[in-house]
């Protein structure tokens, strides 16, 4: 989410978020019920308070996004994702929750500063948040390819790019992004960063293909999002979705990989950072 009004209306897409919302909830039913001690409602009080917290607070204590990423956000959340896939207009359901939002923008601009990373890789694009915000960190010879399958999208991220002096760093590539994985190797590219958020279920496959070809430079580092998914990987299995189910079992693969080693950030809706060893 890119600020506290969206924070505020958004459907919550993240473990805290449900987390805060259902809270909330209790909250209302709670001030409801008089048969309830009142130190016992101060205490579900407290817990909400702390949980809404996080996310307002992050923000106000995070440097502010550039001018073309609030713009690139608002155009996001106007979308009527929702009727452009009844009419066909993109090739997939797409909703504004996509957005990777400020705090994790910023967390991506971050890493390629920390790494000096020259070349990005980003599998599973949008309407290019993620990808601009790291193009605004790369120098001014970098590059960063971006993989999406939705030509509305890939539209909608272009014209974005083309409002800002960073967009010419970043190359659209349009098609499967396992398929365009495939290009790239054998072109011989190779990327200092890359970063995943792309088709839950082909999560397996894509780190397999960046492993197994030179896609990944040596020193080189993968961010993949949605690894926490909602909650869903910690939950009893008969409480997965069919994506949920996909990431807990590339969560445990890499876990099980004695050629990585990685770390998983509590960050939105889980980030873990991945490098061969």
């Amino acid at each position: 989410m890119t600020n506290l009004i969206d924070i505020a209306t958004a459907r919550p897409v993240t473990p805290l978020g449900i987390l805060t919302k259902k809270l909330e909830a209790i909250v209302k039913q709670a001030n409801q019920h008089q048969d309830l001690s009142a130190d016992l409602v101060a205490e579900i009080t407290q817990a909400w308070e702390l949980a809404a917290g996080i996310d307002p607070y992050l923000e106000e204590c995070t440097t502010p996004e550039s001018e073309a990423l609030a713009a690139l956000a608002k155009i996001t959340a106007k979308e009527a994702w929702g009727e452009h896939f009844t009419v066909g207009a993109t090739v997939r359901p797409l909703e504004q929750e996509m957005l990777s939002g400020h705090i994790e923008g910023q967390t991506l601009k971050m890493f390629v500063h920390m790494t000096k990373a020259r070349r990005v890789l980003e599998i599973g694009m949008f309407t290019g948040y993620s990808a601009l915000a790291m193009a605004e960190a790369l120098p001014e010879d970098g590059v960063l390819v971006a993989c999406e399958v939705d030509p509305y999208a890939a539209e909608v991220a272009q014209k974005a790019f083309n409002q800002s002096p960073h967009g010419e760093k970043i190359r659209v590539e349009l098609g499967a992004a396992l398929a365009t994985l495939e290009k790239l190797a054998t072109a011989g590219e190779t990327f200092d960063l890359v970063f995943i958020d792309a088709d839950k279920k082909e999560y397996t496959a894509y780190l397999e293909m960046l492993l197994d070809t030179n896609l990944l430079a040596p020193q080189g580092f993968i961010c993949v999002d949605n690894t926490l998914l909602q909650g869903e990987v910690y939950l009893p299995p008969t409480k997965r979705s069919v994506n949920g189910q996909a990431i807990a079992d590339f969560n445990r693969a890499v876990a099980l990989d004695t050629r990585v080693e990685q770390v998983l950030l509590p960050l939105r809706d889980g980030l873990t950072i991945i490098r061969r060893v």
